[in-house]
């Protein structure tokens, strides 16, 4: 079962974490068709929250094919989000980005400076050098010429965009 919780600091609406954290549980494989989520009483009493809020984020999850309610039964998962990794994989992702996440703090980072990494790495195009990739790779050409580096017709700019 899933342990909902609501950060009141964020700007992020509380019925909209809830329906996040399901929808993370779910692709981490912590919840799968059939389990059982909490009833709306024990997110109200756990999360500290009115009940329509539980209500609105059961409801987007059932518009979304991922949960549905059974009349007096409550609300269970009945779909599936994710490409259904191995679970050793995630496991082993899970730990180095655990590590990552550790000399990110260690070298004096907070959650909102690791959140906007994650973002931009995110946003990047997938097989596309970053700036930093390209800085260096650039620097290692001029190394191997003995000269400076002339970006061909077909370089990109520092911000991505083709000339």
């Amino acid at each position: 079962m899933i342990d909902f919780h609501i950060d009141r600091a964020g700007s992020v609406p509380a019925y909209a974490q809830l329906v996040q954290q399901v929808r993370e549980a779910l692709r981490l494989g912590v919840l799968h068709p059939g389990d059982k989520l909490p009833t709306v009483r024990e997110v109200v009493t756990s999360c500290a929250v009115n009940a329509a809020t539980v209500l609105k984020a059961y409801r987007e999850l059932e518009l979304s094919g991922l949960v549905e309610a059974r009349q007096g039964a409550g609300t269970y998962v009945s779909g599936t989000l994710g490409g259904a990794a191995d679970p050793a994989v995630m496991d082993a992702l899970r730990g180095r980005l655990a590590g990552w996440v550790g000399d990110a703090r260690t070298a004096g980072l907070e959650d909102d400076d690791l959140r906007a990494l994650m973002t931009s790495v995110l946003a990047e195009p997938p097989g596309e050098l970053t700036a930093e990739q390209r800085a260096d790779a650039a620097a290692r050409s001029a190394a191997r010429s003995d000269g400076p580096s002339v970006p061909g017709p077909d370089a990109q700019s520092e911000s991505g965009a083709r000339p």
